[in-house]
């Protein structure tokens, strides 16, 4: 099959640096990680829209405003208009509301491992839309991965339970982000990666904003507290802009399985960082499960690399 490892490399960004999807993939661990914690103590003080409102105007205009400094153009080619409007849609209008608004039914750290569920339906829209292949190296790793998101789901399942509106949101979340991820490599884009995202955090935020107008209470930021905003100020400046950056990166480096499947580190670290921030629980299954996300990331990134060595 042909390789779609850069066949959506937008001009300005095909040329890949050694260690720079995986380096990029650590660092959306880390940080997209630690945001979930965050992202639940920002909403003690404001409700969802609202939020998400702020984090997609901050993500947003950030981006393109380095576009801007940076001399290049903020025109979205004709040619890119459509496709960008369905990718914003997916990756950033349901996944933000739907994420915002289950992270109000359960806690952060479980809700993440729900959400990641993601390289599942990537994997296989993948396959049924990009004719990617399913390599042993893959199913192993996507294996692996499932069976941690078991070993962490399964000791909250009563909760699970008790908030039926919290899984469904958060199912929702990752089918969405999983469309849009998949949508990406449909398209051969003539934006490179800084435009791509700020143009899919201003038009995915424009509904969001929408909401906020409509079901929002703004007015209750007078009165949040300052752990909660500070909470805020962190998802808009770090997850918002520079993590959405390196995330369309790493989907134009990698196939949107790969690229999916790489994703897996995340809700441990969420896990782990909702434990320490948060005082949600932590345990053996916790620490079973990270061994068996890292083991999964060495399948899916390392294998393909020695194969090509060897070659």
């Amino acid at each position: 099959m042909p390789d779609t490892t850069a066949a959506s490399l937008p001009p300005s960004d095909a040329a890949p640096r050694p260690l720079e999807g995986p380096l990029l993939l650590a660092s959306l661990a880390l940080f997209w990680g630690t945001n979930w914690p965050a992202m639940k103590l920002a909403l003690t003080g404001m409700d969802p829209w609202t939020f998400r409102a702020l984090c997609l105007a901050a993500g947003g205009g950030g981006l393109l405003l380095a576009v801007r400094m940076t001399g290049r153009s903020l025109r979205i080619p004709e040619g890119d208009r459509w496709p960008l409007l369905v990718v914003s849609l997916f990756n950033v209008t349901g996944w933000q509301i739907c994420s915002a608004v289950g992270l109000t039914f359960m806690e952060a750290g479980r809700a993440s491992i729900i959400a990641f569920t993601m390289p599942v339906w990537a994997s296989l829209l993948g396959v049924l839309l990009l004719k990617e292949r399913l390599t042993a190296a893959r199913l192993a790793g996507l294996g692996l991965g499932l069976a941690a998101l078991a070993l962490l789901v399964a000791p909250a399942l009563d909760k699970l339970g008790a908030a039926p509106w919290g899984v469904v949101f958060m199912l929702g979340a990752a089918v969405s982000w999983a469309a849009g991820t998949v949508g990406l490599k449909l398209h051969r884009w003539s934006l490179d990666t800084v435009q791509l995202s700020g143009w899919q955090l201003t038009l995915g935020g424009l509904p969001v904003v929408a909401g906020m107008l409509a079901f929002g209470e703004p007015a209750r930021l007078a009165d949040a507290p300052w752990d909660s905003l500070a909470a805020a100020l962190y998802a808009m400046l770090i997850p918002m802009i520079y993590c959405h950056w390196a995330w369309f990166r790493v989907v134009a480096l990698f196939p949107a399985n790969v690229a999916a499947l790489g994703t897996l580190a995340i809700p441990v670290v969420g896990v782990f960082s909702s434990g320490l921030l948060l005082g949600e629980r932590l345990g053996i299954a916790e620490l079973a499960a990270l061994g068996l996300v890292v083991a999964a990331l060495g399948l899916v990134l390392l294998a393909p690399g020695r194969r090509r060595a060897a070659r």
